[in-house]
């Protein structure tokens, strides 16, 4: 890349889709929406695997930490996001740029390891049910929570860090809705090639092995479904599966496509509406889906709202 022509950056413009006014008022309102259902939905299934005494085990411990990650994650860029599509200034700060970077990037991280995580609960769950209670006692699965946060911020700070220490060229106009490092890149002036081979190393650790994780445990656990005898027993085991699975094709369904994809097939309004599916859609998700297609969080959330109109 040239050199020279180097500007300290004290602010970034963030102009993804401005270029289209009239979709302004329509992504306000449609994201306002779906950022209360993300709050709403989330704080309610952290709630009630809280109180519920029958949801204290490692798969609804690995949920509330979903839960609040979603809950975190959106609230480091939603507000952010519907005060830009409101504001003809849509300009944020340098920290406030680096932080929001930093938080977001670490979160996602964090889901990628907590998924595989998950993934691994429940292939000890299916494959050796004797043995469960004993392998997932509760000073491992909080280690392993423990170590998927620790993993994705250090991930992320190395990451922001190596990105926000060189020098800015341009009138630093990000093309994007939201201070993405793929964006931010593009403003670099100087050598990004250690950037760009950090990033793909973080993409093989943090996309890749847990997704290949993910299919080996997903491997073993159908499997073990298939001996089982019983046509109820394999419905059982298999809908302890289904939520986390439909998650994870979400998930990795739009990370995959965000971050591993070639960069000439697509444009970058496309890149933007699925920059959308996976920061907004997916966590508003994740609740529904895990409420509709697990029979003790809908009993549990029954019991939980019940007792407050009771109460009430």
């Amino acid at each position: 890349m040239e050199t020279g022509n180097y500007s300290a950056a004290t602010e970034f413009f963030l102009v993804g889709l401005s270029q289209y006014p009239e979709l302004q008022l329509c992504l306000f309102v449609l994201c306002l929406i779906m950022y209360l259902i993300i709050l709403l939905g989330n704080s309610l299934l952290i709630i009630v695997s809280i109180l519920d005494s029958r949801l204290h085990t490692p798969m609804y411990f690995f949920l509330g930490n979903l839960s609040f990650l979603d809950i975190c994650y959106t609230s480091s860029t939603i507000p952010q996001m519907l005060v830009m599509f409101m504001s003809e200034r849509k300009s944020i700060s340098f920290i406030g740029c680096a932080l929001q970077m930093v938080i977001s990037l670490s979160l996602g991280c964090t889901e990628c390891v907590l998924l595989a995580v998950m993934a691994y609960d429940r292939y000890v769950a299916i494959c050796n049910p004797l043995r469960y209670p004993i392998i997932m006692n509760k000073v491992l699965y909080i280690q392993m929570a423990a170590w998927s946060w620790i993993i994705g911020c250090l991930i992320s700070l190395v990451q922001t860090v190596l990105t926000m220490v060189l020098p800015f060229c341009g009138n630093n106009v990000i093309d994007h809705i939201t201070c993405e490092i793929l964006a931010l890149l593009k403003l670099i002036c100087s050598d990004i090639s250690m950037n760009v081979l950090i990033m793909a190393v973080a993409g093989i650790v943090i996309l890749v092995i847990p997704l290949l994780l993910i299919f080996v445990s997903y491997v073993f656990i159908l499997s073990s479904i298939l001996r089982i005898n019983s046509a109820e027993g394999r419905k059982k085991a298999f809908s302890t599966c289904s939520a986390h699975l439909t998650v994870v094709i979400l998930f990795y369904g739009s990370a995959l496509f965000m971050y591993m994809k070639p960069k000439s097939k697509y444009t970058k309004v496309s890149d933007e509406i699925i920059a959308l599916s996976y920061g907004v859609v997916t966590p508003m998700l994740n609740p529904i889906i895990y409420s509709l297609r697990n029979k003790e969080v809908k009993e549990a959330m029954k019991k939980v709202l019940s007792r407050h109109l009771h109460l009430g």
